[in-house]
């Protein structure tokens, strides 16, 4: 027990640092905090932004090394509400631990966000489903990762057994549909599964996420949301359903299909994701 305390102390410090080491350099309390996923990282760009921060500039922050990730947290408003928006994501398969995947969430409930939107691209695994819709997240499926939240509790952040029956908020579920009914958008609803990547799954991982109830497959998001939940935090999430996943059709696999899915809908996705933000605070 003495080494996990010590293990887990060094996470919490680490924090720390990185919290100092942003509020150093940034004067900005935000409201809401918003993750972007493949394809939605030029959102950033067209809020009223009042300052930008690249994870670099961080002490001991981990940087992404995925193409189409900016990495940098941009710091403004959509609409009136304040917001911090993580431009590019770290993944677990990029070899951090779990601790330093979920160290921007955090971080960004640290700094007062108290309400957070999570996206991503994801591979569709209910027939239903075809590439370029949206799918709010009602619930996930951890399985195939472990837990940021493995280890010594971090007792500064949330209690040890932190309850998970709620993880997607059922009032930003409401928001999320009424938004997209009010721009005539589809959504569907479902359970989104995340492995660990970086290889995409196996026909027969596909035929199990779909026994076990999943809807989506990924690579992030899901410990994201289980980090933040562990300190209190409101939550919404929405899959952009970029590709159906193995076995489900005849073609092969790529980033490059993820990209272009994304960017073909990304115009509908950033009008729902601002009219989500809008509505939270009404």
């Amino acid at each position: 027990m003495k080494e996990g305390r010590i293990i887990m102390s060094a996470v919490y410090e680490k924090l720390r640092t990185c919290l100092e080491s942003i509020q150093k350099k940034v004067d900005f309390k935000p409201e809401v905090a918003l993750i972007l996923g493949s394809g939605l990282g030029d959102y950033a760009d067209e809020i009223d932004v009042v300052q930008t921060l690249d994870y670099t500039e961080i002490e001991g922050f981990p940087t992404s090394t995925v193409a189409g990730h900016k990495g940098r947290f941009v710091f403004g408003y959509v609409g009136k509400t304040p917001v911090v928006i993580m431009q590019g994501r770290v993944h677990y398969y990029e070899g951090y631990a779990m601790s330093d995947v979920v160290l921007p969430t955090r971080l960004m409930a640290l700094l007062g966000a108290k309400k957070l939107i999570l996206t991503n691209a994801a591979g569709g695994v209910n027939f239903e489903f075809k590439p370029g819709d949206f799918m709010m997240l009602t619930d996930h499926i951890t399985t195939g990762v472990p837990s940021p939240l493995i280890g010594e509790n971090l007792d500064e952040l949330g209690v040890r057994f932190p309850d998970m029956s709620e993880v997607y908020s059922k009032r930003i579920q409401e928001i999320i549909k009424t938004a997209a009914k009010d721009l005539d958008i589809d959504i569907k609803e479902g359970v989104y599964a995340q492995f660990t990547g970086p290889n995409y799954e196996t026909p027969a991982e596909i035929r199990m996420a779909r026994t076990w109830g999943a809807d989506a497959v990924g690579m992030s998001t899901a410990c994201e949301a289980m980090a933040a939940r562990h300190m209190g935090v409101e939550i919404g999430g929405i899959s952009c359903i970029t590709n159906m996943a193995a076995g489900m059709s005849k073609e092969e696999l790529n980033h490059k299909e993820v990209q272009e899915t994304a960017d073909r809908v990304a115009v509908q996705f950033k009008k729902l994701i601002t009219e989500i933000i809008t509505k939270l605070n009404d």
